[in-house]
């Protein structure tokens, strides 16, 4: 697990820098700076949704994962964390929205699954050192406006891409290629609702729809 307890650390470090440098900065200069990271994130997310080689997939994976997770109501019991986290902090900002905006954009993606994969099958973590440099960077733009909620989406990384590695032995026989690209087509397109969000553009649930990420799975393995 070097690669996951790199990026854990990697988050940390960033955004306690983010927050340090936030506190520097006026309320215009944090603004334009989440404007370009949300632009950022939407192009990412973009250039990861147009790999796929069947839309079907990704309509039915999201139309059933939505479903599922509306059900267990994940968005809501993320941001209950998020909140909770506030009231043991005393702060009050907007240290929910942080978490949750930031723990999703961490551990949705192909870098984020497949690294972790590659980690426990090979031991080469060289996938999530890359994901490491990305997010620590990331996380001082984030942290400098969004506080110590990007620091704190350092522990669902930690889990999430944790629990994978423990479990890659068992996932590899069913990771094909056309697996993987579908998955992470299906990641992107939730980046780039991350993305829509972050510009206040509209409100998707995305957390509800993290459940789509592991139908896809099982449709593009039956069919």
């Amino acid at each position: 697990m070097k690669g996951t307890i790199v990026n854990t650390i990697s988050i940390i470090i960033g955004g306690s820098f983010g927050m340090m440098l936030g506190t520097k900065l006026k309320n215009r200069f944090k603004e334009i700076v989440m404007q370009g990271l949300s632009l950022s994130v939407l192009l990412i997310g973009m250039q990861m949704a147009l790999r796929t080689d069947n839309p079907t997939y990704i309509i039915f994976s999201l139309l059933i994962g939505g479903l599922i997770g509306e059900v267990v109501n994940i968005e809501n019991r993320l941001e209950n964390v998020g909140k909770w986290f506030e009231r043991k902090l005393g702060n009050k900002g907007r240290v929910a929205e942080g978490f949750v905006q930031c723990s999703l954009i961490y551990c949705v993606g192909a870098m984020a699954i497949m690294g972790a994969i590659q980690d426990g099958l090979q031991h080469d973590p060289s996938i999530l050192y890359a994901k490491a440099l990305l997010d620590g960077f990331s996380a001082i733009a984030f942290a400098s406006t969004l506080g110590i909620g990007v620091i704190l989406s350092s522990i669902p990384v930690f889990l999430y891409q944790g629990i994978i590695t423990l479990l890659a032995t068992q996932a590899k026989v069913f990771l094909t290629s056309s697996i993987i690209i579908e998955m992470t087509a299906t990641g992107g397109l939730l980046i780039l609702a991350i993305a829509l969000n972050m510009l206040n553009i509209t409100k998707i649930k995305v957390g509800n729809l993290l459940p789509a990420i592991f139908i896809v799975v099982t449709l593009v393995y039956l069919f």
